[in-house]
């Protein structure tokens, strides 16, 4: 018997490893963003941070920051809400509006002017994707030519692609964020994948007539 019983813990130790390799070669991508604004964020900017988040199933998002000096307070923020990105907007005089997007807690920092802003309410559009599904973000070719544009490239990957499994995410995509640069700004805009509507109508008749 105890012949027997070394033999079974010998196996079972050699297989140990070999599970662990496997779990270890599945690479999971756990990007968090936090959304939090300063005071003095107007309605309309509140409506954009909110069509935002909705957007965004993998953020957290927090009140308003009391202060506008002591930002290193963000970076315990996020380390609260288990976050290994910010999204800082701050407002100034009541009118405009600036992004900080962030890398916690070591990582690179940089401020947008947001111009020419619109949310979901002003706009009239037949478009409606999913709540939670992931979006296809597609990057101008010029994010490749200087280094501080694959940095920026590299950030809006961290900030809006939404990870496989996050926790309120959706297996599916529906939608496609374009990330353009022209005149010296950069514009983003969304976009809905939907099929033709011909296209099930020929499916049906080539059915029909394969039978």
């Amino acid at each position: 018997m105890s012949a027997i019983y070394r033999a079974l813990k010998r196996d079972k130790d050699t297989s140990k490893p070999q599970s662990d390799n496997r779990e270890s070669k599945v690479r999971q991508n756990r990007q968090r963003c936090l959304l939090i604004s300063s005071r003095g964020v107007i309605q309309r900017h509140r409506h954009f941070i909110n069509d935002l988040q909705s957007m965004l199933p993998q953020s957290r998002k927090e009140p308003k920051l009391d202060t506008k000096k002591n930002l290193f307070e963000l970076n315990e923020l996020a380390e609260l809400h288990n976050c290994n990105n910010i999204m800082y907007f701050e407002s100034r005089k009541h009118q405009d509006l600036y992004m900080w997007l962030s890398k916690t807690p070591n990582g690179p920092s940089i401020k947008f002017h947001i111009q020419n802003l619109h949310t979901m309410e002003e706009l009239n559009f037949t478009g409606n994707c999913l709540k939670g599904s992931r979006p296809i973000l597609s990057f101008d070719r010029a994010f490749d030519s200087d280094i501080h544009l694959k940095i920026l490239k590299e950030m809006f990957i961290h900030q809006f692609g939404v990870p496989p499994r996050a926790r309120k995410s959706k297996p599916f995509i529906d939608h496609l964020m374009t990330f353009a640069i022209l005149d010296g700004k950069i514009w983003i805009r969304n976009y809905q994948i939907s099929e033709p509507v011909g296209a099930e109508a020929a499916e049906a008749n080539l059915e029909e007539m394969k039978l």
